[in-house]
């Protein structure tokens, strides 16, 4: 193999991506340099905060350059390399791009994984990636959990929100999820475990502040934010005194041309509550810790989890829009890996 197909960025998307800000190119390999690899990616992540580093506004990444690949974290193997702590055939995981092949420096956000160890290689983008060590450490960490607290889950059906929901049962809390349509809030009692769900299709503001009243009668300790607008300001209505909001994502307002605030942060004053915001991106260092006790849960049978996959680098936009339609059911990913 010589050539490379990427999906780039040829314009900075104003409100939601068109197929127009993208395309898809054919590029030259290029030579390694020492202390360099070439990875074959095999499966490669599609997450909401990749609309975030596509516009040029600050943020804790910086902007995806004009011309260059989308940004994904993936998962592959060695295709050659010049680095001796990687050689060919090794499986990989770490930040790349949205592209069949990706070249990894010297010193890159590279990790060598076995995948022997898990059912499927994307399980590494999953459960036991970023998205699990997202909601492993921003719940134990930042959410605290405590026996006979109510935990409010936004976007709760999504990768990150499910398994948020799943920890918040095993460390003894009660657990509200709201969702988009019945299927998915069906998915979350049914087989999640959510003591209860709320659909917030179709419903106004005073709507969804009076369902998040019924469903946690005893007000709520923690939110776990995955989108922001409307349904965090309802939600901050039934913080309790002390409670905690961990500030996960604002998927709502991503693609939204105009800033979108929130009216109800008095509550925040009122009750004493505190609101943080999660990166993962600290935590590498203890991911085998993160790791080791998701495994186990999931060995248990305690943690469940669900793969959208998408096959072919040329659906990568369709793929990626299926997050802001609330069309995948799981973790979205797209199957880029070489025909067998």
């Amino acid at each position: 193999m010589t050539k490379n197909r990427k999906f780039t960025l040829v314009s900075r998307p104003d409100g939601e991506p068109k197929p127009s800000d993208f395309a898809l190119v054919e590029e030259d390999l290029p030579e390694l340099s020492d202390g360099a690899f070439l990875v074959r990616n095999h499966y490669i992540s599609l997450d909401p905060a990749q609309r975030g580093w596509m516009s040029d506004a600050e943020s804790y990444m910086p902007p995806i350059p004009i011309g260059a690949a989308v940004r994904a974290s993936a998962v592959g193997r060695v295709h050659s390399s010049k680095n001796p702590d990687f050689p060919e055939g090794q499986w990989v995981v770490g930040l790349a791009a949205m592209e069949e092949f990706s070249v990894v420096e010297a010193g890159g956000f590279t990790s060598p994984v076995d995948a022997s160890l898990v059912p499927s290689p994307t399980n590494f983008l999953s459960v036991l990636g970023a998205v699990g060590m997202t909601a492993y450490f921003g719940m134990i960490d930042d959410g605290q959990p405590k026996e006979g607290e109510t935990l409010l889950v936004t976007g709760a059906a999504g990768a990150v929100g499910s398994l948020v929901g799943q920890i918040g049962k095993i460390k003894g809390c009660r657990v509200v999820g709201i969702a988009g349509g019945a299927d998915k809030c069906a998915r979350l009692t049914d087989e999640y475990g959510f003591d209860a769900a709320i659909d917030y299709r179709g419903k106004s503001q005073a709507d969804l502040e009076k369902e998040i009243a019924a469903a946690a009668p005893d007000g709520v300790d923690i939110i776990w934010e995955n989108v922001g607008g409307e349904i965090l300001d309802a939600g901050i209505t039934a913080i309790n005194e002390h409670g905690r909001v961990v500030l996960c994502g604002l998927i709502s307002e991503y693609n939204s041309p105009e800033p979108v605030g929130i009216r109800n942060l008095w509550y925040l004053i009122s009750r004493q509550a505190t609101i943080k915001g999660f990166l993962v991106r600290d935590y590498p260092p203890r991911f085998p810790e993160g790791i080791a006790q998701m495994g186990q849960w999931l060995a248990e049978g305690k943690i469940k989890h669900d793969e959208d996959i998408e096959k072919g680098i040329e659906n990568s936009y369709d793929a990626f829009m299926k997050l802001f339609s609330g069309g995948n059911q799981g973790k979205m990913i797209l199957d880029v890996s070489p025909e067998s």
